[in-house]
C-alpha cells in the first residue's frame, strides 16, 4: 500500500477552466447519484477504520471512545468539506507520538484544545490559498519521519504486547525491552502475536476470503479466541457510549509558548500527511483531481469539531483512501457514510469494544508501525545520496521528538541542496600533449561560496603556460566573474595566454554591470573565433605575429574536446555514403553559414559556393554544371536554394562596374561578374523584386543583391539539367536572402520577397 510522501506529482486546484461549457455542464452528482457503488464501499472502509482507530487512540494514550469521535468526526465533517473528493479522514498513526507527548505533558483535555487550535490554523491556511506551501517538504524528510513513527510505535506496542506498560520516550521503552521479555505475561503475548501472524498471512488467503478487511478479520477472530483461553487477559475499558466520551476542552494553565508550539506542530504535521495523502489517492483513480486549499479548510473544520467533542486529531489517512479508491467509491458520499456508521456503532454497540484484549490492538499496531518502514525507501536514499538525510531525521525523531526530528531533517536537507547547487566542479587539467595549453573546466552555479575552490584551482596551472577557461555555468555573481578576471589578467603578465570559452545560459559579460539571474538556454553552437579568442592573439595574427593556421588548430582544438563526441553518433551512418536533400548555392562571403540558419547537420546539405551565389548558362562553368549534374542525377535532392546576402561584395563590385569604377582584381575576375551583370539591368528595368525591396526599406545594395537571387532562379529553369526536374516536380528552387545586421532570412520568389519571421518589422 503506498504511503502518502511517495508521491511528489502535485495536481492542479482545479482542472476545470473558467467558463468552461458554461450553463451547459452537467450538475454536480447529489448525495444518492453514486449510491450504489459509495453504500458497500462505505461499509468497507468502515470495517477496516474501527480497529485502526481503537488501536491509535490506545496508543495515543487517549480515552479510547476519542478514536471513535476522530474517525466519524473525519468522515462526516471532513469528506463533506474537503477537496478530495475520495479521501477518507480520521485519526492516524503520524500523530500517535505527537499526542502520546502532548497527553503525557498537557493531560487530556488541553490536547483537545490544541487540537481546536490546529484546525484553526488549518482553516487559515486553506482560506489564504497556501495550500501547495505545505508541500514544500522534502520528500526524504516525510519518508523518514514516518519510518521514525514506525520504530516509536514498535517500541511502545512492544511492552503492551508481552502484557506490561509502555514509557515515555523511544529510548526509555528501549532500554526496559529486556525486563520486559524476563517478565512476560504470556496470555497477552501469544493473543498479540497471533494478531500479528493472522496480518502477515492475510496477503496469501484466497481472494474471497481477502474480501474482509485484514485487521478487521484479526481483531475479531482474536478477540474470540480471548474470551474462550484467556478471560483474565487486561481489555479495554471505558464506561458509557461514544456520546458520554465527549468532553469539552480545556485552555492551558501557564504552558502558552509550549501549546502554541504544538498547535503549530499538530497542524503543519497533519495538513503534510493529509495534502500528500490526497495527492497520492489522485493518482489511484481518473476522476476529479483534489483541491488543496479546500482540503485544507475541510481538515481544520474537522479539527476543529473533533477537538471540541474530545477526539484526536484527523488527517487523511492513506489506507482507508486506498481502500475507499479500491472498494468502488465514486464520490465523497462513502466517506461521509463511513463516517456515519462508526457512530451509529459506537453508539449501539459500545460494549462490544469493552471485549477487545489491549494486547491484540498491540499486535495490529506493530504491523502498522511496520508497514511505516519501507526499504524502499532506505534504498532510494541510497541512490539518490540523501541516506545521510534519512538516518539523521529518522535517528532524531525516534531520540529526540517528532517535530524536532523534522526540523532537524529540514535543515540538514536544505544544507545538502546549498552544497549540491552552490558548489560548482571546478577542475584543471594537464596539456594532453606538447604545444596544447592547460584546460580549466567549471560547470555549475558560480558564487562567492566557491571562491576559495576556485582560486586553489586556478593557482594550480604553472606560470607562462597557455590556459582555457572552460564555462559551463548555470548561475555567475560579479565576486565569480571578478576572481576569474583577476586571475586571467595576472596569467597573461607572466607571458601565457588565457582563452575563456563559455557554454552554459548565462553569459560571462552580463555578471559585470547585471543582477546575476539564471537564463535560458543559449543554442549556438557556432560562435565567431573572435568572440573566444583572447584579443592579443587576434591582434597577434593580424599582425603576423603567429603561425598562420594557429587559430585554426586552436579551433580543432575545442572541436576535439567540446564537440567531436556529440558529433560522431550524428556521422556514423554517413561514413559510406551521403543523402543530403537540398543543394545550397550560397555566396562565399564568411559571414553566412548555411548549416546554422537552416539549422541543419552534417548530411543535410550539398553546398556549392561561389563569388555572388550564381548558377550559369549551361557549358560556361564545369564546376557549376558538374554540381549540378551531381546533385540532381547523382544525390537525387528535392530542392535547390539560390541564397545571398545583404552588404555582398560581389553586388557592390557589379555596381561599381556599371558605374566605371570596378575594383581592380584581375580579368578572372572581371570575368566571372559576367554572370551577375544582368541583374543590375533587372533592377535598373524595375523588377519586381526590386520594387518590393524597396518598399520595405531596404539599400539599393541589398536590392541588387535580391535580384541576383530572382535572376538565378530563372536561370536554373533554363539549365538542361534542372529545366526538366523543376518542370517536372522532382525539385523545387527556393530563393534566399540573409539579412546580416538582423540575422534573419527573407524568402525571394520571381514575383517579391517575403518576410520569414513574423516578428520583423518593415525596415524605416
Amino acid at each position: 500500500m503506498p504511503q502518502p510522501n511517495e508521491h511528489a506529482t502535485v495536481p492542479a486546484d482545479s482542472h476545470s477552466p473558467p467558463g468552461k461549457n458554461a450553463g451547459k455542464g452537467p450538475a454536480k452528482p447529489s448525495f444518492l447519484s453514486n449510491l450504489g457503488a459509495d453504500l458497500p464501499a462505505s461499509l468497507v472502509v468502515f470495517l477496516v477504520a474501527l480497529p485502526l482507530s481503537l488501536g491509535i487512540a490506545a496508543a495515543s494514550g487517549a480515552p479510547v471512545m476519542a478514536g471513535l469521535i476522530a474517525a466519524a468526526v473525519g468522515g462526516i465533517v471532513a469528506g463533506s468539506l474537503g477537496g478530495s473528493p475520495l479521501q477518507v479522514s480520521g485519526p492516524a498513526a503520524g500523530l500517535t507520538v505527537v499526542v502520546a507527548g502532548l497527553v503525557d505533558e498537557f493531560g487530556w483535555a488541553v490536547t483537545c484544545a490544541i487540537t481546536v487550535g490546529a484546525g484553526v490554523v488549518q482553516l487559515l491556511m486553506g482560506v489564504s490559498r497556501i495550500g501547495r506551501a505545505a508541500l514544500a517538504v522534502s520528500p526524504v524528510v516525510v519518508k523518514a519521519m514516518l519510518a521514525g513513527i514506525g520504530i516509536t510505535i514498535i517500541l511502545q506496542q512492544l511492552h503492551v504486547l508481552l502484557g506490561g506498560q509502555a514509557a515515555g520516550s523511544a529510548v526509555e521503552n528501549l532500554t526496559a525491552l529486556p525486563a520486559a521479555i524476563t517478565n512476560v505475561e504470556l496470555h497477552s503475548a501469544l493473543l498479540g502475536l497471533a494478531v500479528v501472524a493472522i496480518l502477515m498471512a492475510w496477503k496469501f488467503l484466497p481472494a474471497s476470503v481477502r474480501k474482509i478487511p485484514g485487521p478487521l478479520a484479526a481483531v475479531v477472530a482474536v478477540t474470540a479466541l480471548s474470551v474462550a483461553v484467556a478471560p483474565g487477559v487486561e481489555r479495554i475499558s471505558f464506561s458509557g457510549s461514544i456520546f458520554d466520551a465527549v468532553a469539552l476542552p480545556s485552555l492551558p494553565d501557564g504552558t502558552w509558548r509550549a501549546a502554541a508550539m504544538a498547535v503549530i506542530a499538530v497542524a503543519l504535521i497533519a495538513s503534510i500527511e493529509s495534502l500528500l495523502s490526497a495527492v497520492a489517492v489522485d493518482k489511484m483513480h481518473g476522476g476529479s483531481r483534489t483541491n488543496l486549499n479546500r482540503e485544507l479548510v475541510g481538515q481544520g473544520s474537522a479539527n476543529v469539531v473533533s477537538g471540541m467533542l474530545g477526539g484526536l486529531p484527523v488527517t487523511g489517512v492513506i489506507v482507508r483512501s486506498a481502500t475507499n479508491v479500491e472498494a468502488g467509491a465514486k464520490s465523497r458520499t462513502s466517506a461521509i457514510l463511513h463516517g456515519v456508521w462508526v457512530l451509529v456503532f459506537s453508539a449501539l454497540f459500545a460494549g462490544l469494544i469493552q471485549l477487545i484484549p489491549l494486547s491484540v490492538l498491540a499486535g495490529l499496531l506493530l504491523v502498522i508501525g511496520a508497514k511505516l518502514i519501507k526499504v524502499a525507501d532506505i534504498r532510494t536514499s541510497l541512490r539518490t545520496g540523501e541516506l545521510l538525510v534519512y538516518s539523521v531525521t529518522l535517528v532524531c525523531v525516534v531520540v529526540l521528538n517528532l517535530l524536532e526530528g523534522v526540523i532537524i531533517g529540514l535543515a540538514l536537507a536544505a544544507l545538502c541542496v546549498l552544497w549540491r547547487v552552490l558548489r560548482p566542479q571546478i577542475h584543471a587539467h594537464a596539456p594532453a600533449g606538447s604545444g596544447l595549453p592547460w584546460r580549466v573546466t567549471i560547470a555549475g552555479s558560480c558564487s562567492f561560496f566557491a571562491l576559495p575552490r576556485l582560486n586553489r584551482v586556478l593557482h594550480s596551472v604553472p606560470e607562462g603556460q597557455d590556459a582555457v577557461v572552460e564555462l559551463n555555468a548555470d548561475y555567475l555573481d560579479h565576486a565569480f566573474r571578478e576572481a576569474l578576471v583577476a586571475w586571467q589578467k595576472q596569467h597573461r603578465n607572466t607571458g601565457a595566454s588565457v582563452i575563456l570559452e563559455e557554454h552554459g545560459t548565462t553569459a560571462f559579460t552580463d555578471a559585470e554591470d547585471n543582477t546575476p539571474h539564471r537564463q535560458d538556454p543559449r543554442e549556438f553552437p557556432l560562435p565567431p573565433r573572435t568572440s573566444w579568442l583572447p584579443a592579443e592573439q587576434a591582434q597577434a595574427n593580424d599582425d603576423g605575429g603567429q603561425p598562420p593556421l594557429r587559430s585554426i588548430l586552436l579551433g580543432i582544438d575545442k572541436y576535439h574536446r567540446r564537440h567531436a563526441d556529440k558529433v560522431r553518433p550524428l556521422v556514423q551512418d554517413l561514413t559510406e555514403s551521403q543523402n543530403p536533400d537540398t543543394l545550397f548555392v550560397a555566396c562565399v562571403d564568411s559571414r553566412v553559414n548555411p548549416n546554422l540558419i537552416t539549422s541543419s547537420g552534417p548530411g543535410d546539405l550539398l553546398t556549392l559556393r561561389n563569388i555572388g551565389n550564381v548558377v550559369c548558362s549551361d557549358g560556361r562553368d564545369a564546376s557549376i554544371d558538374s554540381t549540378l549534374s551531381f546533385a540532381v542525377k547523382a544525390l537525387s535532392v528535392d530542392s535547390i536554394v539560390i541564397c545571398g546576402h545583404s552588404n555582398c561584395g560581389a553586388m557592390k563590385a557589379v555596381i561599381a562596374d556599371a558605374e566605371g569604377s570596378a575594383p581592380a582584381l584581375g580579368t578572372g575576375f572581371d570575368t566571372w561578374l559576367e554572370h551577375a551583370r544582368p541583374s543590375y539591368s533587372a533592377l535598373l528595368g524595375g523588377h519586381p523584386v526590386a520594387r518590393a525591396a524597396e518598399a520595405e526599406g531596404y539599400s539599393r545594395l541589398d536590392q541588387l543583391s535580391m535580384v541576383n537571387i530572382a535572376m538565378q532562379l530563372r536561370k536554373l529553369e533554363d539549365h538542361p539539367v534542372t529545366g526538366p526536374a523543376l518542370a517536372s516536380g522532382q525539385v523545387q528552387a527556393t530563393g534566399l536572402f540573409y539579412d546580416i545586421c538582423t540575422a534573419r532570412v527573407v524568402l525571394v520568389t520571381p514575383e517579391g520577397i517575403e518576410q520569414l519571421d513574423p516578428g520583423m518589422a518593415v525596415r524605416s
